[in-house]
């Protein structure tokens, strides 16, 4: 069989999207070697975690090849791709991230996987134009494709509430994360990491951008009113959002000193800061699905995410989920989570059951008979 993926997100994208389409790519490749696998992207660039392509002779990358095309990279992806599609005589073309290109050729099924619509729920966090772009890419995409991914229920709900479409037309399947994730890491790996983060011995973690969505000034408030003094370290980019956490814990009197920023976290040294990490805290208001709490189950670090959304999916029965807003709640818990030893087990040990659901065999044989089904 040969497949076709959209391929821009995993060459240009360092984060989420760009993490979903290379793990995806990477594991159909090891798997199911017999495939043939073609990778459309707008322009080649210098991305190490594409490496892997290069162990195996099934692949192949195409981009554009005449100046018009090499120009006006959206045009080529949005139309004139299908030409490139329909010339490598693909069997299969799959969208990785919320779209697929302009539909002319009937005979070629069409899968498009739709993370979330949060523009959609949040449209206040994003432009107008973007929402408006968006809406145009995500409706073409879920209205012609001829099967879409969810990644979570709570993504199909949404495609349903939003775009109307049929539920049986929907398929759940949810992401993995990256296998770094699964590894144990040596002495000296672990030792080298705390040194070069001057890492306390104690710590809690949140990972992901720090944009209002995220919503961590609800762990600052919880923090705030805590007896226990555990600090917390944070992974990830900063947006303006930091201007109006510094208003924030200025006027409540927050030592900054409780807070460790960490940028530039390479994808080795992520997984050991999770599992240095005492407690996991996730108060995200929404998501797709959350990809850093399957992170912590699989480092076998606790977890404590807000209620609703796509959250207990990712995180199980044995995570424990609150209001956010809820400051005592929160602060309740994670001082239980952090000094309730059998519950610590507990957690940890059925974090990791449910993580395995999302082991990336199982996940690509998901995909394998999607395609299968419409080849």
């Amino acid at each position: 069989m040969k497949i076709g993926f959209d391929a821009k997100r995993a060459y240009q994208n360092f984060t989420g999207l760009g993490n979903y389409s290379r793990d995806l790519i990477e594991h159909l490749i090891k798997e199911y070697s017999d495939n043939e696998y073609f990778l459309f992207a707008p322009k080649d660039s210098e991305n190490s975690r594409l490496d892997f392509l290069s162990n195996y002779d099934n692949t192949y990358s195409i981009f554009p090849q005449n100046k018009l095309n090499k120009t006006f990279k959206g045009l080529w992806r949005t139309i004139n791709m299908e030409k490139s599609i329909i010339k490598n005589d693909v069997d299969i073309f799959h969208g990785l991230s919320n779209e697929i290109p302009r539909v002319k050729n009937k005979k070629i099924p069409y899968v498009v996987t739709i993370h979330d619509l949060i523009f959609k729920r949040f449209p206040r966090n994003y432009r107008s134009i973007d929402r408006k772009i968006y809406n145009i890419k995500y409706k073409y995409a879920v209205k012609h494709a001829d099967l879409t991914i969810a990644i979570s229920e709570q993504t199909k709900q949404d495609i349903v509430e939003f775009y109307k479409i049929k539920p049986e037309s929907i398929k759940v399947i949810y992401q993995t994360c990256h296998e770094n994730f699964r590894k144990e890491y040596s002495k000296e790996d672990i030792d080298f990491t705390k040194k070069k983060f001057n890492l306390p011995k104690d710590f809690m973690l949140n990972v992901g951008t720090i944009e209002t969505r995220k919503n961590l000034i609800s762990i600052i408030n919880a923090m705030s009113i805590m007896k226990m003094d555990v600090p917390l370290v944070v992974v990830g980019k900063k947006t303006q959002y930091m201007n109006f956490l510094k208003i924030q814990m200025k006027k409540m009197n927050f030592e900054s000193k409780k807070i460790i920023f960490l940028e530039n976290v390479s994808i080795d040294e992520l997984p050991i800061i999770y599992s240095l990490s005492s407690l996991f805290l996730y108060p995200s208001l929404f998501e797709g699905f959350g990809i850093p709490i399957l992170e912590a189950l699989n480092c076998k670090t606790p977890v404590i995410s807000s209620k609703g959304s796509c959250f207990q999916e990712a995180g199980g029965d044995f995570s424990k989920y609150i209001d956010s807003e809820n400051r005592e709640e929160f602060a309740f818990q994670i001082e239980e989570c952090l000094t309730n030893n059998k519950l610590r087990e507990s957690m940890i040990i059925e974090g990791v059951k449910h993580a395995e659901n999302f082991q990336p065999n199982k996940i690509s044989k998901k995909l394998i008979d999607v395609y299968e089904s419409l080849v």
